[in-house]
C-alpha cells in the first residue's frame, strides 16, 4: 500500500450471482477517528460486523459510510406453502351451506383457494454465509479497491504540495538563519549608539557594555529554535515517507512548527524577520488544511 493515502474517496463495486446484482456504494472523508456508518437491508444485519471488519482493514481513520443493496431475487427464494386443514375446514363449510341452502352448486378448488391464507407465501431461509462469499464480499472489494485507486492518487497529490510548501519554509529558515549574525552586530552598534547619545559623548565603561551586549545577545539568540525548526522539517520528511498512517502525527509537528517560529519573530524584531515568519506561517496554514485530509 503506497502511502501517504488520502482519507477522501469513493468507490462503487457490483457483483451477480444467484440471479442477484449486488451493488456496494463507499464514500469517505476526513475524521479524527475511524467512524464507520452501514445501510443495508435489514435481513442482512447479521453481516454487519463482517463489513466492517473489511472497511477498518482498509481504513486507519475517517467517516466512511457503506450503502449496499440488490437487484433481482434468488431462485426459489420465495416459497408457497398451503395450509391443508384451513382448506378443509372451508370445503366443509361450503359443502355445508350448499346443502343447507340447496343451491346443487358444489364448491371446486378455484373457490377455495380464493381464501386468505389457505396458500400463503414465505420467505425462504437464507443462507448468510453464502450471500456473503458469493454477493455482498466481492462487490465490496471491487469497491474498496476503487477507493484505494482514488486515495493514493489524492495522497500523492498532497504529498507533492506538502513537500513543495516544505522547500519555502526551508528556505526562509535558512535566510533567517544567516541573518541572525548580521541583525545582532546591528543591535549591538545601535546600542552602543544610543548609550553614546544617553552619556552626551563621555566615555563608555567598556565591562557594562559588553553586559549589556550578553543580555542583548541572550534576549535575541534564537539557536534553539531554529534547531528544532530544522528538526521538525526533516521527522515531517521521514513521517511523510512512511507506508502507514501519519497524518496525526504529521498535524502535531505543524503545531510545533508554529510554536518555533512565533517564539522566533518575538525575540528579533526585525522587519525582514517578521516577513519571513508571516510567510511561513502561510504555509503552515495551508499544510495544516492539507494534512486534516490524510489518514
Amino acid at each position: 500500500m503506497t502511502r501517504p493515502l488520502s482519507m477522501t474517496s469513493f468507490g462503487r463495486g457490483q457483483h451477480t450471482a444467484n440471479f442477484r446484482t449486488w451493488t456496494v456504494e463507499i464514500r469517505s472523508v476526513n475524521h479524527r477517528f475511524c467512524d464507520i456508518k452501514i445501510r443495508l437491508p435489514r435481513k442482512y444485519g447479521g453481516l454487519e460486523e463482517r463489513i466492517k471488519k473489511e472497511i477498518a482493514a482498509a481504513y486507519g481513520r475517517g467517516h466512511v459510510e457503506v450503502n449496499i443493496g440488490y437487484r433481482g431475487e434468488e431462485e426459489g427464494a420465495v416459497l408457497l406453502k398451503a395450509d391443508l386443514t384451513l382448506a378443509r375446514q372451508y370445503l366443509n363449510c361450503l359443502v355445508q351451506l350448499n346443502d343447507e341452502l340447496g343451491l346443487n352448486s358444489a364448491p371446486d378448488l378455484a373457490m377455495i383457494a380464493d381464501y386468505k391464507e389457505v396458500i400463503s407465501a414465505e420467505d425462504r431461509e437464507e443462507n448468510l454465509d453464502q450471500t456473503w462469499s458469493e454477493g455482498i464480499k466481492p462487490a465490496l472489494a471491487a469497491a474498496l479497491d476503487e477507493c484505494l485507486e482514488m486515495r493514493r492518487t489524492e495522497g500523492a497529490n498532497l504529498k507533492k504540495d506538502l513537500l513543495d510548501r516544505l522547500a519555502i519554509i526551508t528556505a526562509a529558515a535558512g535566510k533567517i538563519e544567516k541573518m541572525v549574525p548580521r541583525l545582532i552586530e546591528e543591535k549591538k552598534i545601535s546600542l552602543e549608539a544610543r548609550l553614546q547619545e544617553i552619556i552626551g559623548g563621555q566615555e563608555l565603561d567598556q565591562g557594562r557594555l559588553a553586559q549589556e551586549v550578553a543580555i542583548m545577545v541572550d534576549k535575541a539568540d534564537v539557536t534553539e529554535e531554529l534547531v528544532r525548526l530544522n528538526s521538525h522539517i526533516g521527522q515531517f520528511e521521514k513521517f511523510l515517507a512512511l507506508d502507514e498512517s501519519a497524518g496525526r502525527r504529521l498535524d502535531f509537528l505543524l503545531q510545533e512548527f508554529l510554536r518555533e517560529i512565533n517564539t522566533l519573530a518575538s525575540k528579533i524584531t526585525n522587519a525582514e524577520i517578521a516577513y519571513l515568519a508571516v510567510e511561513v506561517k502561510n504555509e503552515l496554514e495551508k499544510m495544516r488544511e492539507q494534512v486534516q485530509n490524510l489518514e
